[in-house]
């Protein structure tokens, strides 16, 4: 049985002094109304630099503040004892002084809540002692180098002899029939091995804590990276997929569909009833990481339930039967939705109505196997002959490539080696391109035919598959991030079938991350601009139907980063949405607003130091300063491309030398390759990134978008590459990359998968946990400004799964940041203190975030 919920925010919050429990309660404040206003016209005052605030003065629209300005204002206020502590959501609710003071006047204190019976109280960070010393340390680094070691050795032996036994084949039909044989072998390995490791170093999950850095740890690492390397992750949202869960021992019922891709580690503590859907970018691992341990729980999720696109669920939570969890939503430890209830929120609470719905479409039982049987049938007999296989057919019928593949060392002595390395990594890298734009701009389109918007399909069927291929196909990273943050992007996203209406072409139309379902079904008004990370939602789903409809986000918008905007986006013209906002999907069209927040709500759609660079819109401006920036961006277009082939060519030599050397040297060679080719990724990437901030070292800013310095900061954005640091998580070794690139971190940093959008402007202190999921952005792009400023996370914290902390904060030492939160620009967060939602603010006292769970140390 779940808990019922502790994690509730409280509206205000007395923060402590210094060196105190954030959970002990001050004395309460001073609740007379005049008494209030002065004290805060007193302090905003000095923060505007202002003789005198009126008490009726709109923060925004008459003292010209923004939401940093005002963040450093709550941060001044929570430091007082005389007046209540506010937080942002507060100051947009009640923009002035006098409405503002009245609110802290009639608001009651908040209860202390007792501690949970069976969750031991946390001691204060600053009183407990750092988790995992240096020996554990190193050797958990040891034993984490030796299984990758060991790893390669494996998989280039089995390379090897599959290598060797399809060039022997006689004829094309035979090699053919070789690469089935033995690709299927292998992807029958590759599936397996995972699950046999999963039961025999760990057995069944039960809730625990493991210190990080431990031989517990060590085996939670081993079993996590195999789990989600496992070949049918591919298979999300298919039958195989939850066929798989089961054998790792999740509790999976009948006609359950998952399409998340974010693997539950701890799958023994997942229960998903009968009929249930779970969507896209969901995370529910069943652990999280917090103050050096890592805490496994149970996600529990009744019968029919539905989970939204883009949410999290901490540990200890749980859906009722028929429950749903809106998009963009979290549920926290300990948090229960009821049967039937629809909630929303970070975290969720009640919403009003219920979430969009799908009518079931009834199928025989033999729909589901038959589906899983034809993808395993197109996989092997079509997919892993060619990427297995391919090479070898290819060696073994054209005579005139045999003398580049044959083994021994002399040919590197050669010159003509390394020229038909080179001409084969040009024709390869350069050739691809102009094929796999071809192909996203004819293909999804064609098939995009074949589906009709506001009709119910069943899953697993032909249209089912088409609208699989749909998604896969015009989703490609490499192409967004070729034409992302340049013109060329409006251009790219209008031919895979994007409605963009008349386009105002501003050269910042679309970040480098955006992503679609159906293309031909995605609108984007004129004049509407995007930071990056748009999710453009365009499916609904039963556990047995899904039905696709148009989205359409307005005209004259402005998009944050990290959104999901569903089919039924209650959003029209000139609207603001914030960055992680969640998109309201019933009440009135919102327009001419700001939308901030999960839930969302209104706040001012501009202030004063956004119109700062109006006037380089006008058209006379545009069109002197425009082309300026394309001429920029098409060189940044150009170092893009130059880097990613110089990396793929020095690969390609790497590879072929290794080949050459097979040889005298045998399997090791191989094996010293596959080592090789991620130490010199990594080294690569760092040299790449540290070449361009020496050229232009990241500073704060505040300009245009039609700043140089703007431009440059793109091609920082562009250029180096992160996607090599993900199998880096979880290691010690995360953070020597970080500090080689320019990250000032601390000792012993626990990092699961954080992302750091500009390495030199982030401090990290020591022993720090960083989740799965978190992000620290240190700038934010809000219609034609740029603004960018460092940020600071203090020793001991722990950022949640999923946060994102913005801009210009400075986190205290041994603080928490609930998981999902939304830490805004500007926030200071005390020692010591326990901060959550979106937006984050201080969360109730007498919560025990790190209790919970039987210890273990090995």
């Amino acid at each position: 049985m779940v808990a019922e919920p502790t994690d509730v925010l409280a509206p205000h919050r007395t923060q402590p002094a210094q060196g105190e429990d954030s959970r002990v309660t001050t004395a309460a404040p001073a609740r007379d109304t005049d008494a209030a206003g002065r004290i805060l016209a007193e302090v905003l005052a000095d923060i505007v630099h202002v003789d005198s605030v009126p008490a009726d003065s709109n923060f925004f629209d008459d003292l010209g503040a923004d939401s940093l300005v005002m963040a450093r204002f709550c941060a001044r206020i929570r430091k007082r004892t005389d007046v209540p502590p506010i937080s942002m959501k507060d100051i947009y609710r009640h923009p002035t002084v006098a409405t503002l003071a009245a609110s802290l006047a009639t608001t009651a204190p908040p209860p202390v809540a007792a501690p949970s019976p069976t969750a031991p109280v946390e001691p204060p960070a600053a009183t407990r002692r750092p988790t995992g010393g240096r020996p554990h340390y190193v050797l958990c680094a040891g034993l984490q180098l030796l299984a990758f070691l060991g790893y390669s050795l494996v998989i280039a032996l089995v390379a090897t002899l599959g290598y060797d036994w399809i060039a022997a084949g006689s004829g094309l039909l035979d090699a053919y029939l070789r690469a089935v044989l033995f690709g299927t072998a292998a992807f029958l390995c590759l599936c397996g091995l995972p699950v046999l490791v999963k039961w025999t170093l760990i057995g069944r999950w039960k809730p625990v804590e493991i210190r990080v850095w431990s031989l517990g740890y060590v085996r939670f690492w081993l079993v996590k990276s195999l789990v989600r390397a496992d070949p049918l992750v591919l298979f999300a949202g298919s039958p195989l997929y939850t066929g798989y869960l089961r054998l790792l021992g999740a509790k999976i019922g009948p006609g359950v569909t998952v399409f998340t891709r974010s693997v539950p580690v701890c799958t023994d503590l997942l229960t998903v009833g009968a009929g249930s859907v779970v969507r896209k970018d969901a995370l529910l691992s069943c652990y999280r990481a917090h103050d050096g341990l890592i805490q496994t729980g149970p996600v529990t999720l009744g019968q029919r339930t539905t989970v939204g696109p883009a949410t999290v669920l901490d540990i200890d939570t749980s859906l009722g039967d028929g429950a749903q969890l809106a998009h963009a939503s979290s549920l926290h430890r300990g948090q229960s939705v009821p049967p039937c209830e629809h909630w929303h929120g970070s975290p969720a609470v009640p919403a009003d109505g219920g979430g969009p719905s799908v009518d079931p479409v009834s199928f025989g039982p033999l729909r589901r196997p038959l589906h899983s049987v034809l993808q395993l049938l197109t996989v092997l007999l079509l997919y892993v002959p060619l990427a297995v296989g391919g090479l070898g057919m290819l060696l073994a019928q054209a005579p005139q490539l045999a003398a580049f593949a044959r083994p021994g060392p002399t040919a590197l002595t050669t010159w003509l080696f390394y020229v038909e390395a080179l001409a084969a990594s040009v024709v390869l890298f350069f050739g691809a391109i102009p094929l796999g734009l071809l192909l996203v701009t004819t293909l999804p389109r064609l098939l995009g035919r074949t589906l009709t918007p506001g009709r119910t399909y069943p899953l697993f069927g032909f249209h089912h598959g088409v609208h699989r291929t749909i998604e896969l196909i015009s989703n490609r990273k490499f192409l967004n991030r070729l034409f992302g943050d340049s013109s060329g992007i409006v251009h790219y996203l209008r031919h895979i079938g994007y409605d963009l209406s008349r386009v105002q072409q501003t050269g910042s139309n679309f970040g480098t991350e955006v992503k679609h379902e159906i293309p031909s079904l995605s609108a984007v008004g004129t004049g509407t601009m995007v930071a990056d990370g748009l999710s453009i939602i365009n499916t609904d789903y039963s556990s047995t139907s899904f039905r696709v409809s148009r989205t359409a986000v307005g005209p004259r918008n402005f998009l944050g980063n990290r959104i999901a905007y569903p089919p039924q986006g209650r959003t029209g013209d000139n609207c603001l949405l914030a960055t992680k906002v969640m998109v309201p999907i019933d009440g009135p069209v919102r327009e001419g607003v700001g939308l901030l927040g999960s839930p969302s709500f209104e706040i001012p759609r501009s202030v004063l130091r956004d119109s700062s660079f109006d006037r380089l819109k006008a058209a006379d401006e545009l069109r002197r300063l425009l082309p300026r920036k394309n001429r920029h961006n098409v060189a940044t277009m150009g170092w893009y491309l130059l880097v990613r082939w110089l990396h793929f060519f020095l690969i390609t030599l790497l590879v072929a030398v290794a080949a050459e050397l097979h040889g005298p040297y045998g399997v090791l060679a191989l094996a010293l390759a596959n080592v090789g080719v991620l130490l010199f990724t990594a080294g690569y990437f760092i040299l790449v990134e540290r070449a361009f901030t020496a050229h232009t070292p990241l500073v704060p800013l505040f300009c245009s978008i039609y700043d140089i310095r703007f431009w440059r900061h793109e091609r920082y954005w562009k250029a180096p590459s992160e996607t090599y640091l993900r199998i880096f998580n979880g290691t010690p070794f995360k953070n020597v990359i970080w500090r080689l690139l320019g990250v000032r971190i601390g000792r012993r940093v626990f990092d699961d998968g954080c992302s750091l959008t500009e390495r030199a402007m982030a401090a990290v202190g020591d022993h720090c946990t960083l989740n799965n999921g978190t992000v620290v952005q240190c700038h934010s792009q809000e219609d034609g400004a740029f603004k960018s400023d460092r940020s600071a996370i203090g020793a001991r914290c722990t950022l949640g799964v999923g946060a994102f902390v913005h801009y210009g904060v400075t986190i205290g030492d041994g603080a928490e940041l609930a998981p999902d939160s939304f830490l805004m620009k500007g926030e200071v967060v005390p020692e010591n203190a326990r901060w959550g939602g979106n937006p984050a603010r201080p969360m109730e006292p007498g919560d025990t975030p790190g209790g919970g769970g039987r210890h273990a140390n090995a």
